[in-house]
């Protein structure tokens, strides 16, 4: 493959994205329902593993810190970022429970979990989802196109119209950033 077909493929993507009324939709419904969450002083966490624990990373970085407005924080947090509890709950219990375990500890009733995983199918993720939901939290999945068994789960789905895990990622970043700007556009 060459590097104008790659590029050609992420353009691809997004113009589908562009194109995808009821997706856009469903962004504007995430925008909203973080901004309500932030308003009301709750917070957001977020969770993925490998490129998608990256994201999660950086987008929290995006609340927590700032994206365009010098404005006071927001409350945010990527749940992988103690590696000596993630080490320790893999280690004790499973991987299967690392995100979960601290969604329980944390989460209260109004919080927003987003959750990232191109195949929608993380072990680790889901339990994380239904810990969220058991707790009486909102629930945004960033997922490919189907959705997998997060699809179930998400209170709001954000599933790029692909099976390319390179070209899902720069989606949710894109839409991450996108709902980023706008949240904090409605908040400042």
């Amino acid at each position: 493959m060459t590097i104008q077909e790659i590029i050609q493929n992420s353009i691809f993507t997004k113009q589908q994205i562009l194109e995808n009324k009821a997706l856009l939709s469903e962004i504007e419904a995430v925008i909203q329902c973080l901004s309500d969450a932030f308003k009301a002083g709750n917070k957001v966490l977020f969770c993925g593993n490998g490129g998608s624990a990256a994201d999660a990373q950086h987008l929290a970085a995006e609340f927590s810190g700032r994206f365009y407005t010098d404005r006071d924080p927001l409350p945010s947090e990527a749940l992988h970022t103690n590696t000596s509890y993630l080490t320790a709950v893999a280690n004790d219990y499973s991987y299967d429970v690392v995100y979960s375990r601290l969604v329980k500890g944390m989460g209260k009733p109004g919080d927003v979990l987003v959750a990232l995983s191109t195949s929608g199918n993380s072990t680790n993720i889901v339990k994380a989802l239904e810990q969220a939901r058991e707790i009486g939290m909102k629930t945004v999945c960033f997922t490919g196109s189907t959705g997998g068994k997060m699809k179930a789960l998400a209170d709001y789905l954000l599933n790029v119209p692909s099976t390319d895990t390179p070209r899902i990622q720069e989606a949710h970043i894109l839409i991450g950033h996108i709902i980023c700007q706008l949240v904090e556009e409605h908040l400042f």
